[in-house]
């Protein structure tokens, strides 16, 4: 047996460094241990260097971006977005960071690429003219393709180095490998070997590099053929699930070799105007603040049931049926701007405009007077005309446009129907947490499933992280239907804990004495008790 490999190494370069690594790492003798020292290896940073990506939520998960002149691999089904992010990766360097790139297809035509990434606001065309941005087209030509002789990739490997060392491309991308298993499937060993010798190209000319794969399943292989996951140190996962006729996609980086990284999926976006955009659940924290200032909810009363007014930045909800007041609490809680001159965005997933402001106008609050003195932004959609991660990332533009005090959401069960039950949870989570971190107070309405009450999907997904609940319930007494308000918790104050009577007037809401003698309101089983 051969004995095993010393290297000596002198040199404080990393890329150096890691492109020796690598090398002896795909080296044929590999499975014979070689042991690589450098004595400037302490000038070498301890950590992994990343290059930043250009996509912050990107970024934010994977801990700083892509590991520095090493290779990644970005597996997924059809439709999951692989050349989208391929494309942004280069996109950013040259418009963030004047980083120079090379795409790379095996598979599609670059004026079938060029098409398709005109619908996002990236100027390929002026920095092809610039030589910013080179095309390398590896595309097949003819649907027929006879293989004669050994496979071979050292004429592409030559058209790729020349391509890099043209506009000293430090960003790469090859999109998508897995064609050529396709075209050359018999061929397997030799094809891993001409591949890794492309991976060791890109190595030593210090390109940071991503290459596409296809997989057939969203949670099986990694890749078709199994092959391409052994050729690069890092593996980030797209999905683009169906459940209950509903798409949902994510991301997940599998493994960063040498690098932290954020574990689990995180939900994403395709948008126009920034491409794909991740919303960072496993990077979520705790760490928001928490003030001891209190906001009005609109209401006098009310404010005295929960000692003085809710929390700022805290995040409230108010449960009932249909009818029951909701929205006539969310309008009292926005009219509470007036106060101390606050701004509230409403979004409405259920009433149009119009009505919203007749209804509103009917209980002596002017929305109209409130948008026009600019302290009110009402936003009235269809849940159904985007998926979550898009309201998402709508209301943080808005959020970041307007810079809301307070904000409303009315009705999160109507918002609860575009997705999942995890998709929704998750949702949740973001947001609530968004909106802590920015000290911005929230209140949402939640329908429960019948009049006397009861705990919807939505109200059980929402409840363990909101800080107050008001439950609205219809009470029977004697033939008449009456409606009741109850604070069921308020976290870090004291507060009324009786059931109220609660009645909608022209006036607006009235909050009356607490129901005596009757027993089982909240269960929707009112009962009179026998007073002695």
């Amino acid at each position: 047996m051969p004995s095993p490999l010393c290297v000596l190494l002198d040199t404080s370069d990393l890329r150096v460094f890691n492109c020796v690594v690598n090398t002896f790492r795909h080296h044929p003798a590999s499975k014979y241990s070689a042991n690589i020292y450098s004595p400037n290896r302490s000038r070498l940073p301890m950590n992994l260097l990343k290059l930043e990506t250009g996509n912050a939520s990107f970024d934010h998960i994977s801990d700083g971006g892509l590991p520095l002149g090493r290779t990644t691999l970005v597996a997924g089904s059809s439709g999951s977005a692989k050349t989208l992010f391929g494309a942004q990766f280069l996109a950013m360097g040259i418009q963030l960071f004047n980083q120079p790139g090379v795409f790379v297809t095996f598979e599609e035509q670059v004026d079938d690429i060029r098409k398709n990434l005109k619908s996002f606001n990236w100027d390929i065309d002026t920095w092809e003219r610039e030589g910013k941005w080179i095309f390398v087209d590896a595309a097949p030509k003819e649907e027929n393709i006879i293989a004669i002789g050994d496979f071979d990739l050292s004429a592409f490997r030559i058209r790729l180095e020349s391509a890099v060392q043209k506009c000293k491309a430090q960003r790469v991308v090859i999109d998508s490998i897995g064609s050529i298993f396709t075209q050359f499937h018999e061929e397997m060993h030799t094809i891993r070997r001409e591949l890794i010798q492309v991976a060791l190209t890109l190595s030593r000319l210090g390109a940071t590099s991503i290459i596409t794969a296809e997989r057939l399943e969203e949670y099986g292989k990694i890749t078709r053929f199994g092959v391409e996951e052994f050729l690069t140190d890092n593996v980030v996962i797209l999905r683009n699930v169906l459940h209950n006729e509903k798409r949902r996609r994510t991301i997940e980086i599998l493994k960063f070799r040498g690098s932290n990284h954020e574990k689990g999926e995180n939900p994403f976006s395709i948008n126009k105007e920034n491409g794909i955009v991740i919303i960072p659940l496993s990077a979520m924290n705790l760490k928001h603040v928490s003030s001891n200032e209190r906001v009005t909810s609109g209401i006098p009363k009310l404010d005295d049931m929960i000692n003085g007014g809710f929390y700022k930045g805290s995040i409230n909800l108010v449960s009932g049926a249909i009818g029951a007041g909701k929205t006539l609490l969310v309008a009292n809680f926005i009219n509470g701007i007036r106060e101390k001159k606050e701004r509230c965005l409403l979004m409405a997933f259920e009433e149009s405009y119009e009505q919203l402001n007749r209804n509103a106008a009917g209980w002596g609050i002017s929305f109209a007077q409130l948008e026009e003195e600019g302290l009110l932004k009402v936003i009235c959609i269809y849940p159904e005309i985007s998926s979550l991660e898009d309201h998402f990332i709508n209301i943080q533009e808005v959020v970041e446009s307007f810079k809301p005090d307070r904000i409303a959401i009315d009705s999160l069960s109507a918002l609860s129907r575009t997705s999942t039950d995890k998709g929704f949870r998750e949702f949740i989570i973001a947001f609530t947490s968004y909106l802590k971190h920015k000290e911005i107070t929230g209140m949402f309405t939640s329908n429960t499933p019948l009049l006397a009450g009861g705990t919807s999907d939505t109200e059980g997904n929402i409840s363990p992280i909101t800080d107050t609940i008001i439950l609205l319930r219809y009470v029977e007494m004697s033939g008449e239907m009456q409606r009741s308000i109850a604070v069921l918790k308020m976290r870090g104050s004291r507060h009324d804990s009786s059931i109220r009577k609660f009645s909608i007037t022209d006036r607006g809401a009235e909050i009356g004495k607490h129901f005596e003698g009757i027993s089982g309101i909240l269960t929707g089983n009112p009962m009179l008790i026998k007073l002695e």
